[in-house]
């Protein structure tokens, strides 16, 4: 009596199929990231705060805190001077998008920055135990409602200048609440 012999395919011929089907699945997982860019590669400002360029200068995170329109504020954020001469910057508050009733800055801030330094903008008085060098920007009437954007126009004496539009924050988050202005700063 004979058996019954189930047909096998050959060896090569189930490795061969094996293999291609590999083949293809990581081609066709390889084709989904070449036509998505990587998002983390792209610079970005990771807080509230905008960015800008200006020439050599990085403007990062920039943003007002202030307990509303007409009341004083605190510029924070940095300047990064990318160039290989120093650069003096000339912020100026409000103007022609300023909210009803806030008058534009009568005295702008200036800032000098170094070639390849980052001065960072806070409400410190002084840079305290910090390596880096400290800035407050002060806002004599914030131009801007918390939640809204205000204007501000930014020059350097060697690139030209521009306006930038940015956010207005309160003491709502406990990060932004210590760095309010008090009555005395």
């Amino acid at each position: 009596m004979t058996s019954h012999r189930p047909r096998r395919l050959p060896v090569r011929l189930s490795l061969r199929t094996g293999v291609a089907a590999a083949l293809a699945s990581g081609l066709l997982l390889a084709g989904c990231s070449a036509t998505n860019p990587i998002e983390t590669s792209k610079p970005y400002d990771p807080s509230d705060g905008i960015g800008a360029t200006l020439g050599d200068v990085r403007a990062s995170n920039l943003m007002i805190v202030s307990e509303g329109v007409g009341k004083p504020g605190v510029l924070l954020g940095a300047f990064t001077n990318d160039g290989d001469e120093d650069v003096t910057l000339t912020i100026a508050f409000g103007g022609v998008d300023a909210a009803e009733g806030a008058e534009p800055s009568a005295d702008p801030a200036s800032i000098d920055l170094p070639a390849g330094e980052t001065v960072l903008l806070s409400n410190a008085v002084d840079g305290g135990d910090l390596q880096v060098v400290n800035e407050r920007v002060a806002v004599t009437a914030t131009p801007a409602a918390p939640g809204d954007l205000a204007a501000i126009a930014v020059s350097s004496d060697v690139s030209g200048g521009t306006t930038l539009r940015v956010p207005v924050l309160d003491g709502t988050l406990p990060d932004y609440a210590s760095v309010l202005p008090t009555p005395e700063a």
